[in-house]
C-alpha cells in the first residue's frame, strides 16, 4: 500500500504542480478567460487517464492465463523505463519548469483556445498515463487479489492534491529539490521490485526461461502471509522464493540507476542549485 501512496504522491504532485503554475500564471497575466479552457483540458487528461487505467484492468481479465502474464510483464517493463526517465527528467529540469511551462502557455495563447486546450491537456496527460500504468502493474506485483495497493494510490493523489492547493493559496512551502531526490529514489527501489515481477510474468507466459530455477527459498523464515511479509511485499514487492532471473534483473537495474540517480546529491549537490521553495514558484508565476 505504501509503495502505491508513494507513486499516487510523487506523479500526483507534480501533476499538482503544473496545474498550479498554469493556473497562477494567467491568473497574474489578468487573462482569467484562458482558465476555462485550460480546466477542459487538463479535465480531458485525467478522463483519459482514468479510462486507460480502467481498460488495463478489465480489459486483461478477458485474455487466458498465459497472455495475461505476458501482458503483464511486457507493461510492467515498459513501466519501469517510464517512471524511471521521468524520476530522472524531473531531477534535471525542476528549476526550469516554470519558465518551460509559460512559454508553452504563452504561444497557445497566440493561438487560441484549443492550442490551451491541448497544451494542459499534454502537461497533465503525461503523468496521469504514467500514474495509471504503474499503479496497474504495481497492483499486479502485490498480487495478493485486495484493493489496498489501489486505496494506496488514490490516497497519495488526494494527498497530492490538498498539498497542490496549499501551495497555491501559498500556504505551504517545500524543497523540490529534496522532495523529487528523496521520492525518486524511493521509486527506483519500487521499480526494481516491479520489473523483477514483470520477468517473473514473462518466465509464466512461457515467454522466458528459468521459471523453476529459484535463486533462494525463504518463505519458512518470512511467509508470504505473515504481516512482516506482507509489509515487505507490499513496500518492495519483496519475493521470499524468486526465480535466478528475477533476482539478476533487480540488481542490475536497481544498483547502476539508484548510483546514477544519487550521484549528485552524494557530491554534496554537485552543480545543479537547489530551486526556490514551490510558494515562491507560484507567487512569482
Amino acid at each position: 500500500m505504501f509503495s502505491n501512496y508513494l507513486i499516487g504522491l510523487r506523479e500526483g504532485l507534480e501533476a499538482s504542480l503544473v496545474v498550479c503554475i498554469l493556473v497562477a500564471y494567467l491568473v497574474k497575466t489578468d487573462r482569467r478567460d484562458a482558465l476555462k479552457p485550460v480546466w477542459i483540458g487538463i479535465g480531458v487528461a485525467v478522463g483519459i487517464s482514468l479510462g486507460f487505467g480502467f481498460a488495463l484492468e478489465f480489459g486483461s481479465q478477458e485474455l487466458t492465463f498465459k497472455a495475461q502474464e505476458a501482458l503483464g510483464g511486457s507493461l510492467s517493463i515498459l513501466a519501469v523505463g517510464l517512471v524511471t526517465w521521468m524520476v530522472f527528467w524531473m531531477r534535471r529540469t525542476a528549476r526550469h519548469l516554470k519558465a518551460e511551462l509559460h512559454g508553452k502557455l504563452d504561444a497557445a495563447l497566440q493561438l487560441g483556445t484549443g492550442a490551451l486546450v491541448a497544451t494542459a491537456f499534454l502537461a497533465v496527460g503525461r503523468e496521469g498515463l504514467e500514474t495509471s500504468l504503474f499503479v496497474w502493474t504495481s497492483v499486479r506485483a502485490s498480487g495478493d487479489g485486495s484493493q489496498e495497493p489501489l486505496i494506496g494510490a488514490l490516497l497519495g493523489i488526494v494527498t497530492a492534491v490538498v498539498l497542490g492547493y496549499l501551495f497555491y493559496r501559498g500556504a505551504l512551502r517545500i524543497n523540490l529539490s529534496k522532495f523529487f531526490t528523496w521520492t525518486g529514489g524511493m521509486l527506483v527501489i519500487v521499480a526494481a521490485g516491479v520489473l523483477a515481477y514483470g520477468f517473473h510474468d514473462l518466465q509464466e507466459a512461457d515467454f522466458l526461461p528459468g521459471l523453476t530455477n529459484k535463486a533462494f527459498d525463504i518463505s519458512t523464515a518470512i511467509p508470504p502471509d505473515s504481516w512482516y511479509g506482507t509489509l515487505l511485499k507490499g513496500i518492495f514487492n519483496f519475493q521470499p522464493d524468486p526465480t535466478v532471473l528475477q533476482v539478476t534483473v533487480w540488481a542490475l537495474y536497481l544498483v547502476p540507476t539508484l548510483t546514477l540517480f544519487l550521484w549528485p546529491t552524494r557530491l554534496g549537490g554537485g552543480t545543479e542549485k537547489t530551486p526556490a521553495p514551490v510558494r515562491e514558484k507560484v507567487e512569482e508565476a
